[in-house]
């Protein structure tokens, strides 16, 4: 294998301990001229679904890379480590679902590996002992079969997906994110909205008008939009939408045309 330049990590580790800076030196001790890119490190606590969209979103827009994603709550247990590999890149971490969905958006499985471990490593920290190292040698050119034995895709753990209702003149969606600006990410496409009016109600009470931009509405007011990500979005022009709706990720919001 040619290898790749970069690593990208993703994880729930937060930035107040030394966890991410203990990944940067597994990978740099394997493979030194590698590059890591630091999606985010504040997924919610064990919040995989959260860990799995917000990799799913980003891993597209970056160069071909080894993907590692540790959002790892059964750390330690008999959940297998895994190794995907897709048309645009591979993926490293856990086999709880958070890795499928960035699969899937980089074109598919092509093939699935179990990490295996040789060596004996901490049972609460895979992601500096297991994953991080995995992904070094990965990118400085080892094949998959060094990783560890391949496995049917159909075996791999998955998240259920997303609940999308549409219906005539309304749409039923999860909450798939919520991000730090307070902006509601519904796990619909927005292409989805075209089915729907310029004036709309939110969960039967809160009115809201269809735009593309926050400027497009009064300040304080609702918006709901198309976001970058090619999702449908909830917002507030200078406010925090998910405080309006009182939500969180798992909630159904319903989009209804005004009456």
């Amino acid at each position: 294998m040619a290898g790749y330049e970069w690593i990208s990590l993703t994880t729930d580790y937060g930035t107040f301990d030394g966890f991410v800076a203990a990944c940067h030196g597994s990978i740099a001790k394997v493979a030194p001229q590698v590059r890591v890119i630091d999606v985010t490190h504040h997924v919610p606590p064990a919040d995989v679904a959260r860990g799995a969209a917000v990799l799913a979103q980003t891993a597209p827009h970056l160069p071909p890379s080894v993907h590692v994603a540790v959002v790892d709550p059964g750390v330690g247990t008999a959940r297998r480590g895994i190794v995907l590999a897709t048309p645009n890149g591979l993926l490293v971490g856990p086999d709880n679902g958070v890795l499928i969905w960035a699969a899937e958006a980089l074109g598919g499985i092509d093939a699935a590996h179990e990490l295996t471990v040789k060596e004996a490593v901490s049972s609460t920290f895979h992601g500096r002992d297991v994953f991080a190292p995995a992904a070094a040698r990965l990118a400085a050119g080892a094949s998959l079969s060094d990783a560890g034995p391949q496995i049917e895709p159909d075996s791999l753990v998955r998240l259920p997906d997303p609940v999308v209702t549409v219906g005539d003149g309304w749409l039923e969606a999860e909450v798939l994110t919520v991000d730090r600006f307070g902006n509601v990410q519904l796990a619909a496409s927005g292409e989805m909205l075209r089915g729907l009016g310029a004036d709309l109600v939110i969960n039967g009470t809160v009115s809201a008008h269809r735009a593309a931009t926050f400027a497009d509405v009064g300040q304080g007011d609702l918006l709901v939009f198309e976001d970058s990500a090619g999702h449908v979005a909830i917002a507030v022009n200078n406010g925090r939408a998910v405080v309006v709706l009182s939500v969180t990720p798992g909630d159904i919001v319903k989009l209804a045309v005004r009456q």
